[in-house]
């Protein structure tokens, strides 16, 4: 039997209670295929491990990988830029400096233990080579890796970094070395931060430690009160709610999170035990760890992500019925449980001022879950989106289930064809945006006034699966229904206001954006004469002075573009419903022309 499939047999019970990566990183060392690992993503956290009488602690990766996976035995070596070699116990330390020092008695200890990766690498191979042959297990656990083999062209990298690139491919490959006990972990947040030609090749395996889920969250928060860490409750609040609401935290967060909660309710009352007791309200407190969630996510994602307001539901958008029927056939799905039914995504056309926007966040709304809207990144350098983007991913799979706005998706978005940077970026969310694992549970929204400006990888089935489009009301019951819609979102009381008759006022063509600026107007004309209540006048006069922004080309290019993206006959005008698709590809080229666009 193969020494490596022996190994994992023995040591099966062990490696079956360690967490998924571990577990993965685990059979991997013991199937004796490869030395070279790269473990990515949640390495800053503390890692749950739970012992053999099932109690839980929580622990540092390097010390989760040299305990919990290597037990601590033999030679373990950690290597970092600021640090230098260290090990793992005090007697590794003293075994390898008097060895080294027997064997090159002129050099100065310290040089043993250097920050240079040269003078460090080089010892440390003459070391491991000293105790090859002696069943020894020897591990280099290497932090911040990423500052040793960046991602760059070979040609850009400096002499240090060429010799670490040289010396790690040359431990992966080597049979001097690939067939003696001897394992390198490369520890990154980000794996995109490292060169490629690592990444990609077969003898180094890539492992990811996800976010915390539920289950690992309260049992974290359950741990704190163990070690006499104060937490603090509000009335109705308890460790499984608060789990189940900080998605997308890791236990660094959620421990900086409870103490802050601690020192913000402490300035006002003294905690009356462990779990103390307050006296505000329970949607002061729950408002206060949603905000604060809110604000760490947006910092670990480096800008990428924001939280939108999703206060409002499907009740407040009118007009655009049929589209209005398809999102609301998707929230019955999601509260039946039926992920397999569900598109990938939607791209939601139509010319601006439609409600594009408003329209999704009150879809999200609806069904009770948050929404992110993934912001511009092409302002910043690549490498840097790139190693912010794949954090970003990562915590939208925690944050699950998610909506994902992307506003202005065709300005957003880079194209195949764009520089390599930005192409990589595209390519990244493109093949996110397609994992069908995320269906249901990762829902996308592509909002755009000009889905023909977005690459056709986007909007294929498979990806944004949908395509619905709104328009600007045409009946003078469309534009009411819009009207009250506008009136109860503003929440404007209005004093023996006929509805229909003022809309019949209306002589030009009017979007969403158009009635709501008219009803701002009308308060404003209310309020600067001490008024609550608009009457029928102050509409009457807001219309007769209003005069609404003329893009008429514009405005009838973004109509026929999403007419030509629609994937449903019932959603469009009557006007378009019959148009032949030969016509309308002429009129929108006719548009460009006229418009000075190719």
């Amino acid at each position: 039997m193969h020494s490596g499939q022996q190994l994992l047999e023995k040591n099966s019970i062990i490696i079956s209670g360690l967490p998924p990566w571990a577990q993965e990183l685990s059979k991997k060392y013991c199937s004796k295929t490869v030395n070279l690992y790269f473990v990515h993503g949640n390495i800053r956290d503390f890692l749950p491990h739970r012992d053999i009488q099932g109690s839980f602690s929580f622990v540092r990766i390097n010390d989760y990988i040299s305990e919990v996976i290597f037990g601590n035995r033999d030679i373990i070596v950690f290597y970092d830029k600021s640090a230098g070699l260290t090990f793992c116990l005090q007697e590794m330390l003293s075994a390898y400096l008097e060895r080294m020092h027997a064997q090159y008695p002129t050099e100065a200890l310290a040089d043993f233990l250097s920050r240079d990766p040269v003078k460090a690498f080089a010892y440390l191979e003459r070391y491991f080579i000293m105790n090859m042959k002696q069943n020894k297990r020897m591990v280099l656990i290497i932090d911040y890796s990423e500052s040793l083999v960046p991602s760059e062209d070979i040609a850009n990298l400096s002499e240090t970094d060429r010799y670490c690139f040289v010396t790690l491919n040359r431990w992966a490959n080597d049979p001097v070395f690939t067939n003696e006990d001897i394992s390198v972990v490369m520890l990154t947040e980000n794996i995109t931060d490292i060169n490629s030609r690592f990444t990609a090749s077969p003898s180094t395996v890539k492992i990811h430690i996800p976010l915390p889920n539920e289950e690992t969250r309260i049992r974290f928060l359950e741990y704190l009160k163990t070690q006499e860490e104060i937490l603090v409750l509000e009335r109705g609040l308890n460790t499984e709610k608060i789990g189940k609401l900080t998605s997308g935290l890791n236990l660094v967060n959620l421990h900086q999170l409870a103490a802050e909660t601690y020192q913000t309710i402490d300035a006002n009352g003294k905690p009356e035990d462990n779990i103390s007791r307050l006296s505000h309200t329970d949607s002061a407190t729950l408002q206060f760890l949603k905000r604060k969630k809110q604000e760490i996510i947006e910092h670990e994602a480096g800008g990428l992500l924001e939280f939108v307001d999703t206060s409002c539901d499907l009740s407040y958008v009118a007009g655009n019925v049929f589209v209005k029927k398809r999102l609301y056939n998707a929230v019955r799905a999601i509260k039946q449980g039926r992920a397999d039914v569900l598109p990938m995504g939607y791209l939601i056309s139509g010319p601006i001022g439609t409600g594009k926007s408003f329209m999704v966040s009150a879809f999200a709304g609806e069904i009770g879950i948050p929404m992110v809207r993934l912001c511009n990144f092409q302002a910043t350098q690549p490498g840097i989106t790139q190693s912010n983007l794949e954090k970003t991913l990562n915590i939208l799979k925690a944050l699950t289930p998610v909506a994902v706005m992307v506003d202005e998706a065709d300005a957003v978005f880079g194209r195949r064809n764009a520089p390599a940077g930005e192409s990589r970026i595209f390519a990244q969310i493109a093949g996110f945006m397609g994992n069908t694992q995320h269906r249901g549970n990762i829902i996308w929204f592509l909002i755009t006034s000009r889905p023909d400006l977005l690459p056709i990888d986007l909007k294929r089935q498979g990806r944004a699966e949908e395509h619905l489009a709104l328009f600007y009301p045409e009946t003078t019951k469309e534009k009411t229904e819009i009207f009250e819609a506008l009136k109860k979102k503003l929440r404007i009381k209005l004093k023996d206001v006929h509805v229909p008759a003022i809309i019949r006022r209306i002589k030009f063509a009017v979007s969403g954006s158009d009635l709501e600026a008219i009803l701002v107007r009308a308060q404003l004309t209310a309020a600067m004469e001490s008024r609550t209540m608009v009457t029928t006048q102050d509409i009457t006069r807001t219309i007769e002075d209003f005069i609404p922004p003329a893009y008429p080309h514009e405005i009838e290019l973004q109509n026929l573009v999403a007419v030509l993206e629609c994937t449903g006959k019932e959603m469009l005008p009557a006007r378009y419903q019959h148009l032949d698709r030969s016509k309308l590809v002429a009129d929108i080229r006719e548009l460009k022309l006229l418009m000075g666009e190719k």
